[in-house]
């Protein structure tokens, strides 16, 4: 496996995979890796013929009292498992790198898909997502990118990025990978303190929730919200950022659940660690 560090060197590599005919599958991440980053990686081994991860901690796509400086780190792990996992070039910028002096461009995807869920209390988190995979894609000229479901939004926004922009680039999505016991694997999860384990659990089991009481014949948006809202604020040290209900598509908010419906849940865990979930609710 390759460890590259500067972007000049990465679009050198993808020119001669294009020049030889290889299809090269990325996989964009912010390190620390679990069996949701190593998924996504044999993901794309299986369409691509060569696998590129990044390994970026994106800081335009943190707030000022967000975990930048705090995000975990282990490079030589995360080297280890990557290459494990059949990846053939690993793309390890600085920030310098990517933002270099007088650097004054930002993707912006509108409103409609950054206003709201996890938008509304990151405010300019999803401009910095969108410009750093924009630049990502320009880096490393892939054929396919593949993206895990559990950063629901971002999805949407990164989809809307590429049809708009005209990047030209397949976006391949992955199911959200779980713990045993339910919890979406997150590189955050490392945050939680042993005696808020079983707070995390509060969104997925809500999810478990939501599920059961739409079986059972509810489809009001907001019977189920105040339900889930009470079941979340049950467990100890919870706060509930957000629960929505939503078109998988549109992400715009729904009144009645159908099976377009998708839960999307943020949950801030002992006052720090904010979580996130989602899935289809019917």
């Amino acid at each position: 496996m390759q460890i590259i560090r500067h972007p000049a060197e990465m679009t050198a590599w993808a020119k001669e995979q294009a020049k030889a005919g290889r299809r090269i599958g990325l996989v964009p991440t912010m390190g620390f890796f679990h069996e949701g980053h190593i998924s996504l990686m044999r993901r794309a081994g299986q369409l691509a013929d060569q696998v590129a991860v990044s390994l970026f901690v994106n800081p335009t796509q943190f707030g000022p009292q967000e975990d930048l400086a705090a995000y975990p780190r282990d490079f030589e792990r995360d080297c280890a498992m990557a290459e494990a996992a059949g990846v053939t070039a690993l793309f390890a910028p600085e920030a310098a790198e990517m933002y270099p002096a007088g650097f004054s461009t930002t993707v912006t995807v509108g409103a409609e898909l950054t206003g709201h869920l996890c938008g509304a209390s990151r405010p300019g988190h999803f401009a910095g997502v969108a410009t750093v995979v924009c630049k990502l894609f320009s880096i490393v000229r892939p054929d396919l990118a593949v993206f895990g479901e559990k950063d629901f939004q971002q999805l949407a926004v990164i989809r809307r990025m590429n049809a708009d922009l005209n990047l030209g680039v397949e976006i391949v999505t992955h199911p959200i990978v779980r713990e045993a016991d339910g919890l979406a694997m997150s590189s955050r999860n490392t945050y939680l303190a042993p005696q808020q384990r079983e707070a995390a659990l509060s969104l997925s089991r809500a999810l478990a929730l939501a599920r059961k009481m739409a079986a059972a014949g509810e489809r009001s948006a907001e019977r189920l919200t105040a339900a889930l809202l009470d079941f979340i604020h049950a467990f100890p040290e919870t706060a509930v950022d957000y629960i929505s209900f939503v078109h998988q598509d549109s992400l715009q908010p729904a009144v009645e659940i159908d099976s377009q419906t998708v839960l999307a849940l943020a949950v801030q865990i002992g006052g720090k660690v904010r979580l996130i979930d989602n899935g289809l609710v019917l």
